[in-house]
């Protein structure tokens, strides 16, 4: 079905792209393609590939490697595996952002305007486990959305801020390694998709997204390092908010030089449309001191203000000393950790990065030595709770392990019965037990005389 554009876009549009103009508009009277990302952290690409292709053919994204098409007419986000984090549901064209971005494994890395989490997740697959990702969201709902993302996919080096790139900048000079800016954007790449972007746009928003993108890039552009990747990018098709703001952007910033730029269109590519491009800072620049977030000399209790509330640690009071909690979570590390897990969270006790808050234990990711007066909606990877003498493991936890990480494992037969919440068997087993759905954790259980109690959140479950 033709999707009806609004007319002053159209008029744009034919000016943009002269003879290829009727070309664009015949794209929208064709059905839009659907993608999916593969999982680097929790499955293999071609054993996704395998287990989905018997109902769910799957075709290469050409411009990222861990993207795939999928038929119109299927639907994987609800399959278990799913669940599981096995994949993250994305619009193709969104995936060559990250492409351009390129990070590496134990870099900084800040997704500046990061919700729902398609492009942080996409960055931490890219960073396997090593650095530190800062993902922030300005808007409190979907920095929640974000969070529970990065959940979902077994993320276990990211940070999850709520905070306006205005007080980031201040708190990180320097010092981030890349930098991404997916800017908040006219939406003229979702007009397919989503009535309310065609409805909402006008020329006016345009102008007022493009002032607005000035502002978070000129926020980005502070807390990068010397010789540091900058990405902007947008899923949008106007000028003023593409290739007008790259050649804004470098002659504000004359540090910065345009590396590369790509813009694709939905008549020429197999996705709804985006614009990204890469920058990079001189290194040659004079280097301010070393940035490091205010209050960087950190004690077990400095981390957190004494009165800060975090997901999941609302009224929770630290009970005793801190001594107290770890020896409760190491007696659950030995009881239901693999000895090589143990011996890689001892390394990171040891390095002081298994925090106390509450009675909540947080492994925070390298390089982070204060979140004090940041609004934080996820410090760390959630480890558990310490309560009534006894370790209580996190979700979030389960879904960062593999199976190899945990002691006890139960591949489920029928992962619908367990994600409703139900009770599964689980034979002679006993105690805590990562379930698992071709490999990919899924979540707790507690195994006690032949049958496993569900430890699967009770906001999480469906089927």
């Amino acid at each position: 079905m033709a999707v009806e554009l609004p007319q002053d876009f159209k008029e744009r549009i034919r000016h943009q792209l002269g003879n290829a103009y009727m070309d664009f508009l015949a794209c929208y009277e064709k059905e839009r393609v659907y993608g999916l990302r593969y999982n680097p952290l929790k499955i293999e690409k071609e054993a996704l590939r395998l287990l989905l292709a018997r109902h769910i053919p799957l075709e290469q994204v050409p411009w990222a490697a861990e993207g795939f098409y999928y038929p119109a007419d299927t639907q994987p986000g609800r399959l278990p595996l799913h669940e599981a984090g096995a994949f993250y549901i994305q619009e193709p064209s969104a995936m060559a952002v990250v492409e351009l971005l390129d990070p590496k494994p134990g870099e900084v890395i800040l997704d500046l305007c990061a919700a729902p989490g398609g492009k942080s997740t996409q960055i931490a697959g890219r960073m396997q486990g090593q650095g530190l990702l800062i993902s922030n969201e300005i808007i409190p709902q979907r920095a929640k959305t974000l969070s529970r993302n990065i959940e979902r996919m077994g993320v276990r080096n990211a940070v999850v801020l709520n905070e306006s790139p205005k007080w980031l900048a201040e708190r990180f000079l320097l010092y981030f390694d890349r930098i991404l800016v997916d800017a908040p954007c006219s939406g003229e790449g979702m007009f397919r998709k989503d009535p309310d972007a065609r409805g909402e746009w006008n020329l006016q928003q345009v102008q007022a997204c493009a002032k607005r993108q000035r502002e978070i890039l000129s926020q980005a552009a502070v807390m990068l390092k010397p010789g540091g990747i900058l990405v902007y990018s947008t899923c949008t098709f106007a000028p003023q908010e593409n290739e007008q703001m790259a050649e804004w952007f470098v002659q504000e910033y004359p540090q910065f030089s345009l590396m590369k730029s790509i813009q694709l269109w939905p008549h020429l590519v197999q996705g709804e449309g985006h614009y990204a491009a890469s920058f990079q800072k001189d290194g040659r620049a004079a280097k301010l001191q070393e940035s490091r977030p205010a209050g960087c000399s950190r004690g077990k209790s400095e981390l957190f203000g004494s009165d800060r509330e975090l997901p999941g640690a609302k009224g929770c009071k630290m009970r005793g000393s801190f001594e107290s909690a770890y020896t409760e979570w190491n007696d659950f590390c030995k009881e239901t950790l693999s000895e090589n897990m143990q011996a890689w969270l001892s390394r990171q006790m040891a390095a002081g990065r298994i925090e106390p808050f509450g009675e909540q234990l947080y492994l925070l990711p390298p390089g982070i030595q204060s979140l004090d007066g940041l609004k934080t909606e996820r410090p760390g990877l959630q480890l558990g709770c310490c309560k009534k003498r006894r370790f209580e493991p996190s979700h979030a936890l389960a879904m960062a392990l593999a199976p190899d990480d945990a002691v006890q494992t139960l591949e489920l037969e029928e992962p619908e019965q367990f994600l409703r919440g139900s009770t599964v068997p689980c034979g002679q087993q006993k105690g805590y037990t990562l379930a698992t759905i071709h490999g990919c954790s899924i979540g707790w259980g507690k195994a006690s005389q032949g049958v496993l109690k569900n430890h699967y959140p009770k906001g999480l479950r469906k089927f």
